[in-house]
């Protein structure tokens, strides 16, 4: 046991602040397994997502997994500060936004069943692969506004609601940025203008992060929200009193994804895993207990959601928010008064 603890010993060391690893299962006759059967994957994932992917790929290859957890952009940054030495596998989680502005810190990889992806998911080249897709969605109290008060993004805007939505802080939260960046789109005019209406429709009513969103309408304190399907169906299942609106004017439904490390240590481990994450056993698991939708064209989603097609999908521009996430940043903070991050 002592090579094991030397081993755990050593990749804490070099984990960055904040980032935190989870416990490793050690191989049957308690010793860390050679080099080759090696993975190590950053994960922005919470242990309910990444736990059972991790356990059964470990139990169907063989391979040991070493997961480093962390919010998105730190994982990004800590992967583009290890360019010259990677410690890392694979990057599984970050939206489409984040992935694309450290796809120069990727290998391309197209999965053996790519051609299964639904139209829209997949990135041209394919520096990273689609893990699910997470439509934005409106919230409302349902012992405080009634069915049909809140039917799209106008609506979030209109007076009755000043100072009373619930909405995460886009520079936090990059599911608010995607939604931020969505109702932008969604509504006619310029989108700046649309960013400053969303701003004085918040009223400084901004809440630090999104795990916070539904709670805020459960208990009454903000009527209505903005949110991801995906947070939206697990707070219904636990009995929050919520209903979901798919804005009228559209709404955008990004994928998240997994990436290849460029230089990865483990290379041919860390394609196994992709292909593992995208495969229909996976996809069908992501349907099934996590509350998010698929992102193969062989995979249903849950009979009691509405098909995409069914509420218009906007065309989200992923390379503009990615090329414009500073600028907006810098407006955000200068409505607020701040100095930007």
């Amino acid at each position: 046991m002592k090579r094991a603890a030397l081993l755990l010993l050593s990749a804490l060391l070099l984990l960055p602040a904040g980032c935190t690893p989870r416990e490793e299962t050690p191989s049957m006759d308690g010793f860390a397994p050679a080099p080759e059967a090696r993975l190590t994957v950053y994960t922005s994932h919470k242990e309910e997502v990444y736990g059972p992917i991790v356990k059964e790929f470990e139990e169907r290859t063989g391979i040991w997994v070493e997961v480093v957890t962390a919010g998105s952009n730190e994982l990004l940054e800590q992967i583009r500060s290890e360019a010259d030495g990677p410690q890392c596998d694979v990057m599984f989680g970050g939206g489409a936004e984040s992935l694309q502005r450290f796809e120069d810190c990727f290998e391309p990889y197209a999965c053996a069943e790519s051609d299964q992806l639904k139209p829209g998911l997949r990135r041209e080249g394919d520096p990273w692969t689609p893990f699910s897709a997470l439509p934005v969605v409106l919230i409302y109290n349902t012992r405080l506004v009634s069915p049909g008060e809140l039917t799209g993004w106008e609506d979030l805007l209109s007076s009755q609601w000043k100072g009373r939505i619930a909405f995460a802080d886009p520079a936090v939260s990059g599911s608010s940025y995607t939604a931020a960046v969505t109702l932008m789109f969604a509504l006619p005019g310029d989108p700046w203008d649309n960013l400053e209406r969303l701003e004085a429709a918040l009223d400084g009513n901004i809440l630090s992060d999104s795990g916070d969103v539904v709670a805020a309408v459960d208990s009454g304190r903000c009527p209505v929200g903005v949110t991801l399907e995906e947070t939206a169906l697990k707070n219904l299942a636990q009995g929050a009193n919520i209903a979901i609106v798919y804005p009228v004017e559209g709404t955008s439904s990004l994928p998240d994804g997994t990436a290849l490390i460029k230089g990865a240590p483990h290379p041919d481990n860390a394609k196994a895993f992709l292909e593992f994450v995208q495969s229909a056993d996976v996809q069908a698991l992501v349907v099934s207990d996590f509350a998010r939708r698929s992102v193969r064209t062989d995979v249903a989603d849950r009979e009691d959601l509405p098909d995409t097609e069914a509420f218009p999908i906007i065309d989200y521009d992923v390379t503009w928010a990615a090329e414009h996430k500073e600028d907006f940043l810098d407006r955000w903070a200068e409505s607020l008064g701040e100095v930007a991050p």
